[in-house]
């Protein structure tokens, strides 16, 4: 069995969600709750092995065009590197700015680095997005979410 590129992928994504469980494992469990804080991350651990081992076994048949097109990937590592930028400051920032605000800059940013060239879609979308997780997570959830220098 040839290590292609997919499989190389597959064994990295389960390498990452052994970890991932193992990191899961180790949160704190509490008494009288049916759904415990370390639930979902288990079955998000649990998931991305199973799909992993899908991946890992699902016959792939690459085409000349197909290999031009990861070829022509390499050549954008500045993207990837803008996003790594991108990530680190929307998880440094998020504290002081906020969630919505650090969200919608985060949002805009990343999509028109990424190419997406509509200005008011664009901006409709990173505005309605964060504010609708923003007012879904306060009122109906009860969790507080970063406020940042906003008064709310």
């Amino acid at each position: 069995m040839a290590l292609t590129v997919h499989r190389g992928v597959s064994i990295v994504l389960i390498i990452i969600a052994i970890f991932y469980l193992y990191l899961a494992f180790q949160l704190p469990s509490f008494m009288n709750t049916v759904i415990d804080a370390d639930t979902i991350p288990k079955i998000t651990g649990f998931l991305l092995i199973i799909l992993s081992v899908l991946y890992f076994f699902m016959p792939v048949k690459e085409t000349e065009v197909e290999k031009e097109k990861r070829t022509e990937a390499k050549n954008d590592w500045h993207y990837i590197l803008g996003m790594f930028i991108m990530t680190f400051l929307y998880i440094t920032l998020l504290e002081v700015s906020g969630f919505l605000v650090t969200s919608i800059v985060f949002i805009f940013v990343c999509t028109r680095m990424l190419g997406y060239k509509k200005w008011k879609t664009n901006s409709i979308v990173s505005v309605l997005v964060p504010l609708f997780l923003y007012l879904s997570f306060t009122f109906l959830l009860n969790v507080r979410l970063p406020t940042g220098f906003m008064p709310f």
